[in-house]
């Protein structure tokens, strides 16, 4: 059994090390993540945003991400998948309820400039979201895009 002695030494030392990593890497040159005010984006507080994203510009993988992103700041996505036709170039946020602001809201933390009323009472969303083929996951550089191997390259996919 160690003594109290060689216990205190070895807390000193690894208590020493860890401040001296913590040194290194904060003075690393590594950026943080920007920070892009994410106390304003989101849904409004208190209020559930149900949300429909359709792939309109037809690459391969938009809505899914689109999906993931937009659950990761709190709004429930209960439908993705593909709209009708691929040949949507530019975005579109479309307010279903009347609630402009909601639609707004998606629309900036997607990135995405258009945004119109078309209310739709037969649609159980609040907002539908219409990727065209323009549209970039805002969390990814350009670089890291091409990286991503296409869903039908299995082996790379996977590897990811």
């Amino acid at each position: 059994m160690a003594s109290p002695r060689s216990r205190i030494a070895w807390s000193l030392v690894l208590a020493t090390v860890a401040i001296g990593v913590g040194i290194l890497v904060a003075e690393s040159g590594v950026a943080p993540l920007p920070v892009v005010s994410d106390a304003q984006l989101g849904p409004i507080p208190g209020t559930r945003v149900r949300v429909q994203v359709l792939n309109a510009g037809g690459i391969a993988g938009s809505a899914r991400d689109a999906t993931e992103y937009l659950r990761d700041f709190g709004f429930d996505v209960v439908d993705f998948g593909n709209a009708g036709d691929f040949d949507a170039d530019t975005s579109v946020v479309l307010d279903r309820v009347g609630r402009d602001e909601t639609a707004r809201a998606v629309a900036d933390v997607l990135g995405i400039n258009n945004v119109r009323s078309q209310p739709d009472s037969n649609l159980y969303v609040d907002v539908s979201v219409l990727l065209g083929s323009e549209w970039r996951r805002p969390d990814l550089p350009e670089a890291e895009l091409l990286k991503q191997p296409a869903w039908w390259n299995l082996r790379g996919w996977l590897r990811r």
